[in-house]
């Protein structure tokens, strides 16, 4: 009999972030995305950028804007995973999306994905979530479509030269938005 904890084993818990989770925050948001922990998991965006994801502050002025919240997803009293929810009316945005490498693939950020879209509904009545996903990751932006998110074809510039949202690689990116209506 394996006795081996599951990857998804232990229920996650969700609560707001506060100014005291940034430094976990962004060292766990790194690791989801950049260098080569983040090779452990699926969504690493290594290949195309370098530098960082966020910092502090980015983590900071999600968590203190009004209207706007990083939820942090725990286990055992540990953050796993987190998730930026901003309100904009009839429209809540979602991003800063990341899932510890080692646990990618487990079913935990479908999880995460459909609780961030009930409290978006329940919480502030929205009636889209919006995302914006670089355009030539193909295999997340897949993800996302099966779990009901649509492209627009609508694109916004990556901030090249802009180092805090990394060094690119290539000089094809943008940003796609993706959109689900909320029931």
């Amino acid at each position: 009999m394996d006795t081996a904890p599951s990857r998804d084993a232990g229920e996650p818990t969700y609560r707001d972030a506060t100014e005291a989770d940034v430094p976990e925050l962004v060292a766990l948001i790194e690791s989801a995305y950049r260098g080569e922990a983040s090779r452990a998991g699926w969504t690493t965006e290594a290949d195309i950028l370098g530098g960082q994801r966020t910092d502090p502050e980015g983590v900071r002025q999600v968590i203190t804007s009004p209207g706007s919240r990083l939820l942090t997803v725990e286990r055992d009293g540990e953050p796993v995973a987190c998730c930026q929810l901003e309100h904009r009316g009839d429209i809540a945005y979602f991003g800063m999306f990341a899932v510890r490498p080692g646990l990618q693939g487990g079913g935990l950020g479908r999880r995460i994905l459909a609780e961030a879209e009930r409290l978006a509904r329940e919480e502030w009545g929205a009636r889209e979530m919006h995302m914006t996903v670089i355009s030539v990751r193909e295999e997340l932006i897949a993800w996302y479509e099966r779990r009901g998110y649509r492209r627009t074809g609508r694109t916004t510039p990556f901030p090249y030269g802009d180092e805090r949202f990394g060094l690119p690689r290539r000089d094809d990116l943008v940003f796609e938005l993706l959109v689900k209506e909320l029931p």
